[in-house]
Parts: C-alpha cells; structure tokens; sequence
C-alpha cells in the first residue's frame, strides 16, 4: 500500500467537498455534468451510509474503463421493450450508476400507474451499492427491491470453484416517523475485499469465509487466488438468493451469464463487461389506502425496537438504521475514511488530473 502523507492520511473529508471532487473526476473522461452528479451522489452517499466497499474507493475503477472506452461517457441507457408494468433496458455500456438510475426511476413511474412494476437491464457494468437504487423508490413512497449479477466468485454446496457471482439483492421500505428500512447484502458469506484485506495483512480468515480449489474451507485468504471461492451466506440458502438475482438480472433480461460476465476491475478495461441489472417497484397503496402505509411500517418498527432485549444489548436495529446513523454524522461532521480509501482516491486523483490535497482544503 502506497504511504500518504500524514496530514492527508489523518483528515476527516467533508461530504460536499468529496462530491464535487467525484463529480469533477466523472467530468474528467467527457461525462456530462448531469451524469457525473448521479456517478458522485450514489458513491458519496454509500460514503456516507459507511459502506466504503462501495462508494468512492470504486471511482479510479471506473474512471479506468471510461478513459479506455469499456464504459462509454456518451452511452445512453435506453428502453428496447416495455409494457404497462415492465420495461427491458440496455444499458449501452453508460456508466452503471447512470443506467441503474433510470431504470429504478422508470419503475418507479410505471409503478405509480400500475401498482407493481418490472425494469431488467442488459449491457451494463458494476453499479456500486444496490442499496441506492432501492432507496430511489423509497423516496418516492414506494418499495424498492434491487438485484444485480457479477462474474462468478462464489461457489455453490458440493462445487469446487465459483459458479455465482457474490449477486447482491437490496430492498428499501419507506416508513412514517421512522427512516426508510433499508438492506443491502451479497449472496456471500463476506466481501471478496476482506479475504483481499485479510491477505495484505498476512492473517487468517474464519473456516466459512473461503473454501480452496477442492471445495474444503479453508483459513487462508491466498487460496482465493489460487483457484477457491467465496462461500454463499448460509450455505445453500444464500446460493438460493444468487440463483435468483442471476435468473432476474441475467437470463430475464438478456445480460452476459455467469463466466461471460467481465470483472469490471481486471478485465481489459476497453472492454464492455455485459452486467444485468433488475429493479423493481411497489406501490403501497395498491391493496389499501396509501396513506395507512406509513402508520403500520412505524408500528412495525417500533415493535421491534421494544421486544425483549437479550443480555447485554441495549438495542435492536431493523435494518438501515447504523447506515443512517452513519449518514446523519458524514453531513454533519465528515467521513474519516481509512487509508485504503484515501489511496485509491489518490489514484482518482491521478488518473482525473486533480490534487487529493483538494478534498482537505
């Protein structure tokens, strides 16, 4: 890892000032400023939920495939089929954050007239945290439910080697008094990021985190790279969840499967990676008066919070609320990101012709 000097290695950065660094790094390789605004809000609010893995340690990334053309600054997403509560997109190798907004948008508008609607994406890339797009509905009132496929990094019960990608599925509910509930998890046990952490660090990794090239768990983070795989969450529950995403975001809507989906981080970057998407939206008022929605999500919520509690623990979360939290402190008080954040955003810095000195001004 790349030392920083320690006057940036040791600052706090203010959510404003890193969404106008990320917007100027998007605008960098020809986005339009409308674009770049969407790039930046998604990856500065994953930021700020405290979701590193997925926020703006991701730009260089992406900035690398737009300056070599395997994401297209001037790509449109666009709708090749639709009905009253469905519509197939592609994505025109855009940036993935762009398609992915739209189609969550575009949910949301036939949701609104239908009451349940459908948006599968082809053509596309890593969209960074599918927390987002669920939120988008959210918003507006309505659930948001979000699926995504990835090259295969996460093996099945009984397989050796991967055969899923690490799918991750997403859903946000709006409530009342309350936050929208909000989750976001891959159909791995963990990250591929922490095995990569915990192997740069030299240290083991729990029995259920990894099996090696035979299938056996293992608690060395190298056999990753030597022909293992990430396990599913809960073993074949998770795989279940993954087959899922890979059928609604892969097979439905025509996207690359499986193997001939591209790794958006080491594939040639000129290349497009065939990413699918799926999202899809509910309107509460459907079934009942929209109005009453709200009220029940709060009692819901406030049920849980003052269920019997087990020793020791002096609170029960639904889902969100740490990322809310987390939000609610970035605004007021900035992100202290860790140092192989601040590196990667220095290499966004490089590649963007910008000072990472900038952010701390």
């Amino acid at each position: 890892m790349k030392e920083l000097e320690p006057s940036i290695s040791s600052r706090t950065v203010r959510v404003a000032k890193l969404r106008d660094f990320t917007r100027r790094a998007f605008q960098s390789t020809g986005l339009s400023l409308a674009d770049a605004e969407t790039g930046a809000d998604v990856l500065v609010t994953t930021d700020a939920w405290g979701v590193f893995t997925h926020g703006t340690k991701s730009l260089a990334g992406y900035l690398r495939r737009l300056q070599a053309g395997g994401l297209r600054s001037s790509g449109r997403p666009t709708v090749v089929a639709e009905g009253p509560s469905w519509a197939m997109m592609d994505g025109g190798s855009a940036l993935g954050m762009v398609t992915s907004t739209s189609a969550m948008e575009c949910a949301v508008a036939k949701a609104k007239s239908t009451g349940i609607a459908y948006v599968g994406v082809r053509n596309s890339c890593h969209f960074g945290a599918a927390g987002y797009y669920a939120w988008l509905a959210a918003r507006q009132g309505l659930i948001g439910i979000t699926f995504a496929n990835d090259r295969p990094s996460v093996t099945a019960p009984g397989a050796r080697g991967a055969m899923l990608g690490s799918n991750p599925i997403a859903y946000a509910v709006p409530a009342g008094r309350h936050r929208p509930i909000l989750l976001d998890i891959a159909t791995s046990t963990v990250a591929g990021g922490k095995v990569a952490a915990a192997r740069a660090r030299g240290e083991r990794i729990p029995p259920d985190w990894l099996v090696d090239a035979d299938g056996r768990p293992t608690t060395d983070p190298a056999d990753f790279y030597k022909g293992g795989a990430l396990a599913p969450m809960a073993g074949h529950k998770g795989y279940g969840f993954a087959l899922l995403a890979e059928v609604l975001a892969g097979a439905l809507t025509g996207a690359a499967l499986r193997f001939a989906v591209g790794s958006w981080i080491e594939s040639d970057p000129a290349l497009a990676t065939g990413h699918g998407a799926a999202f899809l939206a509910i309107d509460p008022g459907m079934g009942s008066p929209a109005s009453d929605f709200p009220r029940r999500m709060d009692l819901l919520i406030d049920e849980i919070h003052s269920a019997p509690k087990a020793a020791g623990a002096t609170r029960i979360y639904v889902p969100g609320e740490r990322e809310w939290e987390h939000h609610e402190q970035a605004i007021a008080r900035g992100i202290d990101f860790p140092p192989d954040v601040l590196e990667s955003l220095d290499g966004a810095a490089r590649l963007s012709g910008q000072d990472l000195k900038t952010l701390f001004d």
